[in-house]
């Protein structure tokens, strides 16, 4: 890859496959591509013969697997709330990321003890997006190439085939040298040595999650302990793959956004509510009387707990600390060392999110540009607003007063009007001009670099969010 992208800062962040993260010793692969300009962003779907298809808001194609049935619509004040909120506690979020390297590991034929078996995954990760319908296409090849470069970033990681969705989901938002950043840092900061040979920190955080469950849910702890059901069982796929491969897209976009900003205690929470929901009272047990039948409930989750507001809700109220998870992480890592011995692999100890990146590695962070993905056609509405939208007479009247009065003086400048004081201008109108991103009237005209932040009541990544905060921000 060519840099870090702490230069020009950070875009936030199946069917088929084993996850038991087994290494295989195959030949080499095809070349990675080059430049990230033709990377990531866009649709193989034509090239595949999907022309005619619909494509949800998603990317996955109307009608297959991964595509979403009707939603409720969240209205467009709240989406631009939150979008509002993350570009502010993105500004301080990507220094961690502000390493650099040389353009060695994209340039780099890789290993081949790795490369063909991460080709033959690469068909795997959701072959229903726009970006990974067409076997090799453009999706797919930044796929491999992300992969790829992880080997030789890591190379006494190598490959596990539970990175593959991490990083699809990664590349369906960003460019794949971000992409592939962003996948390292998941590997080592948030998620450390879950990837790694021997699997022991999925392990552990399999005891930790049985052990909270039994606080949370009595009733289902007990059932799978009289069950004898082994966490890996149910929790290896959920966690390893940050339940991609789990929830509907629209819940998992959700829990991606709390977990890139709080850590791994979201993903205990997540696994916590849905066991408690599945299996927590006699009434859902009653169809769940032997191993193969809780097993299968829990592969096949009920939508309603799934569903995007109900979930959040349930892990923004469920009392799970870093602590309470910190301390059950040292009570099983002395038990295990009791009974098996000392661990294999000792990776670096995990950080809890954004702002324990932050303290880590403190350091200057270039500051991030608002650029909005919501935009709408010049002649629409904004919120609030009745009626077609209608220029100001007031302020056209007074520009062409202004030009008149310096025609007459001599002073007129025939130079274009630049965009910035177009926005400015448009800034009492309804409607801004065609070439602008909509955006609120608190952002049209550009704002000072000392100014201060969005919303600082969201700022997250300097303070760590209570349960009030955790709830304002992401609901």
């Amino acid at each position: 890859m060519a840099k870090s992208p702490g230069e020009n800062g950070p875009r936030s962040p199946a069917a088929g496959g084993s996850l038991s993260g087994t290494r295989e010793s195959l030949s080499p692969g095809p070349e990675a591509v080059a430049s990230d300009e033709l990377s990531s962003l866009g649709s193989d779907s034509e090239a595949n013969g999907f022309a005619e298809r619909r494509i949800d808001k998603f990317g996955f194609i109307v009608g297959s697997q991964g595509a979403e049935g009707a939603l409720e619509e969240v209205p467009l004040e709240v989406l631009r709330q939150r979008e509002s909120k993350w570009l502010d506690m993105l500004n301080n979020w990507d220094k961690w990321m502000a390493k650099k390297h040389k353009k060695e590991l994209d340039m780099s034929p890789g290993d081949s003890k790795w490369l063909d078996v991460i080709e033959r995954d690469l068909h795997r990760q959701f072959p229903f997006h726009e970006m990974f319908v067409s076997r090799g296409g453009h999706g797919q090849q930044d796929l491999f190439r992300v992969l790829k470069a992880y080997t030789l970033y890591r190379p006494e990681e190598g490959y596990c085939q539970a990175q593959a969705p991490i990083a699809a989901v990664l590349l369906m938002h960003m460019p794949a040298e971000q992409a592939f950043w962003c996948l390292v840092q998941i590997c080592e900061k948030y998620l450390p040595g879950y990837y790694s040979e021997k699997l022991e920190a999925i392990q552990l955080d399999g005891e930790i999650l049985f052990s909270l469950l039994q606080k949370v849910s009595p009733v289902a702890h007990k059932h799978l302990s009289r069950q004898k059901i082994d966490p890996l069982l149910y929790m290896t796929e959920w966690f390893m793959c940050a339940f991609a491969r789990t929830l509907p897209w629209s819940s998992v976009l959700r829990v991606w956004d709390m977990f890139f900003c709080e850590g791994v205690k979201i993903i205990f929470r997540v696994g916590l509510v849905l066991l408690k929901h599945a299996l927590g009272s006699p009434e859902k047990l009653k169809a769940c009387q032997g191993q193969y039948e809780t097993i299968e409930r829990l592969r096949s989750l009920s939508p309603k707990i799934m569903q995007e507001a109900f979930l959040v809700q349930e892990v923004v109220e469920l009392p799970v600390t870093e602590r309470q998870i910190e301390r059950e992480h040292l009570i099983q890592l002395r038990r295990w060392q009791e009974t098996r011995g000392e661990l294999q692999c000792r990776p670096l100890p995990r950080l809890h999110g954004a702002k324990a990146i932050l303290e880590a590695e403190p350091g200057p962070r270039p500051t991030l540009q608002p650029s909005p993905s919501i935009r709408l056609p010049p002649d629409a509405l904004l919120p609030g607003s009745k009626g077609k939208p209608k220029p100001s007479r007031k302020i056209h009247k007074e520009q062409k007063e202004q030009q008149n009065q310096e025609a007459a003086s001599g002073q007129l400048d025939k130079t274009p009007v630049p965009t910035q004081a177009k926005v400015a201008v448009a800034a009492g109108d309804a409607c801004p001009p065609q070439d602008v991103p909509l955006k609120d009237p608190v952002h049209l005209a550009p704002a000072p670099q000392d100014s201060a932040p969005l919303d600082s009541a969201h700022h997250c990544s300097q303070e760590s969010l209570t349960s009030q905060e955790s709830e304002d921000t992401y609901l």
